[in-house]
């Protein structure tokens, strides 16, 4: 089943026309992505290298049916792009786009999660979604996945290419990879994410990549030790970070105790999970769970 994309997937890519849009659009489809419609504001009724554009997404929905959309518009028009996506009706929104002001973000999320619906959204300032030979939805590049049973969640866009790299040279596929991006307000969080691969019956055993700062994995860990029956493999960068200095992400913001690398392998340690301290001894670890199931 895979979460959150699958071949269900019909994508409108807000920003279409721009270069990088554009671009990234061009892989998800080359992969196999349908990618039904663009958005872009006064170049509605054209088309965008066979792809049909719309002035609205509201109007993308009511004439391809799309489901999915995919936010690559400059950042002083990112919320506004996201709640239109919202309202329009689409389900799974991943916004792309980085530096959104964290008080942009702040409205568009509290308003997203307290109105439902069931809509998720996926950054910003993320790699975007993969279910491999499902669809891709963002930058990740398709060509070091495979599919299999293993799900990943990861702050790091970076890490996620990398520890997928390592697991798919291993042979260990993977059912969804998804960048929650490491921005202060994300769309979505660890628990939001590892809720639904608990849920996922493709889904087997979980990796989930963290980095110093905040306290989304200390969270991700107690919910996890009550509400997860699947294995989970945790990695968190930052772990020769210096004291006190600020590093990566926005919200890679360290303060006394809380949220150093410590505290974190503690948390998934504590809950029962293994912790790996380099990204290659993921898939090693995430090997052995597997040879004992």
């Amino acid at each position: 089943m895979a979460i959150l994309i699958d071949d269900n997937t019909k994508l409108v890519v807000q920003g279409l026309t721009g270069s990088e849009g554009s671009f990234h659009a061009g892989r998800n489809k080359e992969y196999g992505t349908q990618l039904v419609a663009g958005v872009t504001p006064g170049k509605g009724g054209t088309d965008h290298n066979g792809t049909p554009i719309f002035h609205t997404v509201e109007e993308a929905v009511e004439q391809t049916g799309a489901n999915t959309s995919m936010v690559f518009v400059p950042a002083r028009f990112a919320a506004d792009a996201i709640l239109e996506a919202y309202e329009a009706g689409i389900q799974t929104i991943v916004a792309i786009t980085e530096h959104v002001p964290a008080l942009d973000m702040a409205r568009v999320v509290g308003y997203v999660r307290n109105r439902g619906n069931g809509v998720s959204l996926i950054g910003p300032n993320c790699p975007g979604v993969i279910s491999p030979g499902k669809a891709n939805v963002g930058i990740i590049p398709g060509e070091i996945c495979s599919p299999g049973p293993v799900g990943l969640v990861s702050r790091s866009g970076t890490l996620v290419y990398q520890i997928v790299h390592e697991l798919t040279q291993l042979g260990i596929g993977q059912s969804t990879c998804v960048g929650i991006g490491g921005d202060p307000v994300p769309g979505s969080d660890f628990i939001d994410v590892l809720s639904r691969f608990e849920a996922d019956p493709e889904t087997e055993l979980v990796v989930l990549v963290g980095e110093i700062g905040g306290d989304a994995e200390e969270r991700a860990a107690a919910w996890a030790k009550t509400n997860m029956t699947k294995p989970i493999v945790a990695y968190f960068a930052g772990r020769e970070a210096p004291p006190g200095k600020r590093m990566g992400h926005a919200g890679a913001i360290v303060s006394g105790s809380k949220g150093t690398w410590q505290a974190k392998a503690d948390a998934f340690e504590a809950a029962g999970f293994p912790v790996a301290k380099n990204p290659t001894q993921v898939a090693e670890l995430v090997t052995g769970l597997r040879n004992k199931a």
